[in-house]
C-alpha cells in the first residue's frame, strides 16, 4: 500500500490522491511518469518529481521515520506493509487508568520475529532500548493510554515515529468497542488459558505476585501477551479491509475484455 500512497507529497491530499488513483496511477514511478497529466504546473511538478524521487530513496534505506513525518497519523497504516520486519505490537497493564494514579507493571513486545516481556521489578528498565529496535509502533488506544504511561515511566523515551492505533483504524472500519469484543465479533485472536481474565483482573494478578504468587505472574504475563500478540491479525485484516475501500478496481487490459467476452458468449 506505501507505494500506492501519495499523501506524503507536498499539497496532495485524499482528493488528489483519489485523482490519481482513479486514473490508474497506483505506485510513484507511474506518477512520476505522467506528472504532466494532472494540471499541476511546471512548478508543482517538477516538485512532487523531486519528492518521488526521495520516496524511492528513504524506501531503499529503510527509513520510516520520513513516511511517519509526512504522513496524516490517520494513514501511518499504509507504511506497515513496507516494514513488516520494523514493526513492533505492543500492550502494557498497569494498577491504574492514569500515569499519576498507577504504575506500569507488565509490557510485553511483539515482532522481528520475537515475543518479549518485560516486568516491573525485573527487566522493565530494559524496554526503551529495545522499543528502538521498531520505528513502527503498533498498539490498541496506545495513543491515549500506553504511550501516555510510558513517557511518564521513563521521560526520556522518544516513541516510534510511526504509530499504528488500532481502536481508530478498526473504528474507521465500523468495529467499535475494546479490543475482546472486537476480536470476538470477528472470530480473531487466541486466549486460550486466559479466557476471561480482564483489566481489573490484570491489576488483582499483579497484587497476588506481589504478594508471593508465581502462578499470578504467569497468568498476568500470558493474558498480556494475548493482548499484543493478537494486535497483528487485527492489522492484517484492517489493512485488507481498507485497501479494498480505497483502491479502485485495477482496470482491465483489452484482451482481458475479449476473453471475459468470448466467455459469456459460450455460456449462452
Amino acid at each position: 500500500m506505501l507505494r500506492a500512497t501519495f499523501q506524503h507529497l507536498s499539497g496532495v491530499g485524499p482528493v488528489t490522491e483519489a485523482s490519481f488513483w482513479r486514473s490508474g496511477v497506483r505506485d510513484w514511478k507511474e506518477l512520476a511518469g505522467r506528472l504532466g497529466e494532472f494540471g499541476l504546473g511546471a512548478g508543482g511538478a517538477e516538485r512532487i518529481g523531486r519528492e518521488l524521487v526521495a520516496s524511492e530513496r528513504a524506501l531503499a534505506e529503510r527509513d520510516a521515520a520520513w513516511f511517519g513525518r509526512r504522513l496524516p497519523e490517520r494513514e501511518h497504516w499504509r507504511v506497515h506493509s513496507e516494514f513488516r520486519d520494523r514493526t513492533g505490537y505492543l500492550d502494557i497493564e498497569t494498577t491504574g487508568l492514569s500515569p499519576y494514579a498507577g504504575i506500569v507493571t507488565v509490557v510485553t513486545v511483539h515482532g522481528g520475529g520475537a515475543t518479549r516481556t518485560f516486568v516491573a521489578g525485573d527487566n522493565l528498565e530494559e524496554l526503551p532500548a529495545y522499543l528502538g529496535r521498531f520505528p513502527v509502533l503498533v498498539t490498541f488506544n496506545g495513543r491515549m493510554f500506553d504511550v501516555p504511561f510510558l513517557q511518564a515511566c521513563f521521560p526520556d523515551l522518544v516513541a516510534p515515529p510511526v504509530h499504528i492505533d488500532l481502536r481508530f483504524l478498526l473504528y474507521r472500519l465500523g468495529h467499535a468497542g475494546g479490543l475482546k469484543r472486537i476480536e470476538e465479533r470477528l472470530g480473531i485472536g487466541d486466549r486460550r488459558g486466559v479466557e476471561g481474565v480482564s483489566g481489573l483482573d490484570a491489576v488483582r494478578l499483579w497484587q497476588e505476585y506481589r504478594r508471593g504468587s508465581a502462578a499470578a505472574l504467569d497468568r498476568l504475563v500470558r493474558y498480556n501477551r494475548a493482548d499484543t500478540v493478537n494486535l497483528e491479525p487485527l492489522l492484517t485484516l484492517a489493512e485488507r479491509e481498507l485497501e479494498r475501500r480505497l483502491l479502485p478496481p485495477e482496470p482491465r487490459t483489452l484482451a482481458e475484455a475479449a476473453a471475459e467476452s468470448r466467455a459469456l458468449a459460450a455460456g449462452g
